[in-house]
């Protein structure tokens, strides 16, 4: 862990009232896929009672010359100075943090994220995966959904994942969408995963969310001691 300088790149609209920001990657900052870090406006034009810094995971994978975090856009402070920070500006990273991060190949993943959730996901992805791994991606509508394009491309040619798409709001959708709907229950789990008691669980999103997929995963028989779960509180 150290602190790091990163210059932002470019940004870029990922999905309604979220963003990605690219920033260059330092030599000294390594990490691993699932990791986060903690980041500080430096010299911010305004500030408010929740602070100049965030907690973002690593959206991108550790052999990329790049680095992307992603977040969805409030109304704040930090979030307005840094979706008009002009490029080339630094922030200022300390980390990389955290313990979310995959098991050998052993056993099969099962991913469920929940909007934003998706990111520490998105470096796993891309990183490469080894154990045979279902990515359950959950959004209100399909305009809502960050990167789900680029995972549904992916399968395509990665044959260790499997992508499922799953809307929640899709009457306030203008988007065609013929995946899963609704929420999560043992039905929608056992129609993708053969086996539940076979993989190791990761779950992130809001913390309500989460919760509410910890309870759904064991009532339907799952160990607690195959979950793994990431609160992303206040993003």
């Amino acid at each position: 862990m150290g602190i790091h300088l990163l210059k932002l790149l470019r940004r870029e609209e990922i999905a309604v009232g979220t963003m990605a920001f690219h920033f260059s990657k330092p030599a000294s900052l390594q990490f691993k896929p699932g990791q986060y870090l903690d980041c500080t406006l430096l010299d911010p034009p305004e500030t408010d009672a929740e602070g100049n810094i965030r907690s973002f995971s690593i959206a991108s994978a550790p052999a990329e010359d790049g680095l992307t975090l992603a977040t969805r856009m409030r109304d704040t402070a930090f979030k307005r100075v840094l979706q008009q920070l002009p490029l080339g500006s630094s922030l200022q990273a300390e980390g990389p943090m955290g313990s979310f991060t995959l098991h050998g190949a052993a056993r099969p993943a099962v991913f469920l994220a929940g909007g934003i959730g998706i990111t520490p996901f998105r470096s796993m992805i891309r990183a490469g995966l080894k154990p045979p791994t279902v990515l359950f991606y959950f959004n209100r509508r399909p305009e809502d959904a960050a990167f789900l394009q680029e995972f549904q491309d992916r399968e395509q040619t990665d044959t260790n994942l499997r992508c499922v798409g799953v809307m929640t709001e899709m009457e306030k959708s203008s988007r065609p969408w013929s995946g899963e709907t609704g929420y999560c229950d043992k039905a929608m789990l056992t129609r993708h995963v053969a086996d539940l008691a076979a993989p190791i669980y990761y779950i992130a999103g809001p913390p309500k969310l989460v919760n509410a997929l910890k309870e759904t995963l064991t009532g339907a028989g799952v160990n607690e001691d195959d979950i793994r779960a990431e609160d992303f509180a206040g993003y």
